[in-house]
């Protein structure tokens, strides 16, 4: 980019954060428009919540924001270029993409096609394009060169369905080739993409693998998202949990970059409701490993007939002394016990946690709503644990820096 470029791209800062929203609500609407069959590529649930356009303008912002440097950006554009292989998003897509966006800005803020801030726009896109193109190369020939791996969709059936709570159901996943698998990493997830007839569409959502890697099946344990105050239900996690064994869906191959680092180190596992998957699954890791540290598990949910695969934990601790555990429910119901079901009422306050759990070397592991991981990592860095050791994921869509 020359310079010129550079300042008019920058001189684009205050409009982005005016109208960013607006501007990528339309870009979404144009490009989906114009290629209907990207529909079956992008989470139409976040199109109509809105989250969509407004994740691309606070990115958009940010890359303006950086364009002297976008290097700093480099751990977001690998979050999110795994997100893009999971979803199986080629290089010529980006040109679909490009061609919308400098459209919408033209047609958004009414200046032509010809004008200087198009250009400056081009080549900035071509810039983040190229650095999309060639991260997400890599981690496709990642996949390419990994045992039992696959690139875009594959098809699997639902070979068994366990209900671990009065919204989550387990979903044992086998390939219907009967091919290998990979073996991931504890925390990675994959994408699945059903058939859903309210729309008429195949969507597709990402999902956490919720335990570590088997040989013969993968496994998600998905939140059955109903309708309730302004929120709508979840087309895909209904889905889901309508569909019996036997079923086929697609799925791609696992990938993420928040999983279990060292298993050599102490590690702290704090989840808030379904965030709890991931760490199952690095906590099964740490198992077959025979635990070789101690391990605190802390989790926080609504109560007793929220909280998922309780028993499984239980046995573990049972099995493993250096397994510690702290649970709280928010709104315990009456046949809950204190001190065996739960261990406090209420939010999850980590000052109310046996500081033994919750050591300043240890790695720690983040999930849930992102309220509640933005208030759990306040607190932990108010205890001196260094925010390298703090690892986030926001329910499995990618890494999330909360500093």
């Amino acid at each position: 980019m020359t310079p010129q470029q550079i300042e008019l791209v920058k001189a684009t800062v205050p409009v982005l954060r005016e109208n960013g929203v607006a501007l990528t609500g339309y870009f979404y609407n144009r490009m989906l428009g114009n290629n209907p069959d990207l529909k079956e590529t992008f989470n139409m649930g976040h199109q109509r919540s809105g989250a969509q356009a407004q994740a691309l303008a606070g990115a958009v912002l940010a890359y303006a924001e950086n364009i002297e440097d976008p290097s700093v950006l480099l751990p977001v554009v690998e979050l999110i270029a795994h997100k893009h292989v999971s979803l199986n998003i080629q290089a010529p897509d980006y040109s679909i993409v490009g061609e919308n966006l400098l459209h919408s800005i033209s047609e958004v803020l009414s200046i032509s096609m010809d004008d200087p801030l198009i250009d400056a726009w081009a080549a900035a896109y071509g810039q983040l394009a190229d650095l999309f193109i060639s991260t997400e190369k890599a981690i496709y020939d990642q996949h390419q060169q990994t045992k039992g791996s696959w690139l875009g969709w594959r098809n699997f059936k639902i070979a068994k369905k366990v209900i671990e709570s009065d919204e989550i159901t387990s979903f044992y996943l086998a390939p219907v080739d009967g091919g290998d698998l990979p073996k991931y990493e504890a925390g990675q997830y994959i994408s699945v993409r059903v058939f859903v007839p309210e729309l008429g569409l195949r969507q597709p959502r990402q999902y956490t693998l919720s335990t570590s890697p088997q040989a013969d099946y993968l496994r998600i344990s998905v939140k059955r998202e109903d309708e309730k105050e302004n929120l709508a239900a979840g087309w895909v996690s209904n889905t889901l949990h309508s569909l019996a064994e036997g079923s086929q869906i697609e799925v791609s191959a696992p990938t993420g970059n928040f999983y279990l680092i060292d298993h050599t180190k102490r590690n702290v596992f704090i989840s808030g409701g379904v965030g709890l998957t991931p760490m199952i699954a690095m906590l099964n890791q740490l198992v077959t490993l025979d635990m070789p540290q101690p391990v605190s598990f802390i989790h926080a949910c609504r109560s007793s007939q929220v909280h998922a695969m309780k028993k499984h934990i239980h046995d573990l601790k049972d099995k493993y002394p250096r397994l510690s555990t702290f649970t709280a429910y928010e709104f315990p119901h009456d046949g809950d016990v204190l001190g065996i079901d739960y261990d406090i009422a209420g939010r999850l306050d980590l000052s109310n946690v046996d500081v033994a759990l919750l050591p300043i070397n240890a790695d720690y592991y983040l999930c849930g709503p992102m309220p509640f991981m933005a208030e759990q990592h306040k607190a932990l860095i108010a205890r001196g644990v260094p925010a390298q050791n703090i690892h986030s994921e926001a329910f499995g869509t990618g890494g999330v820096k909360l500093s």
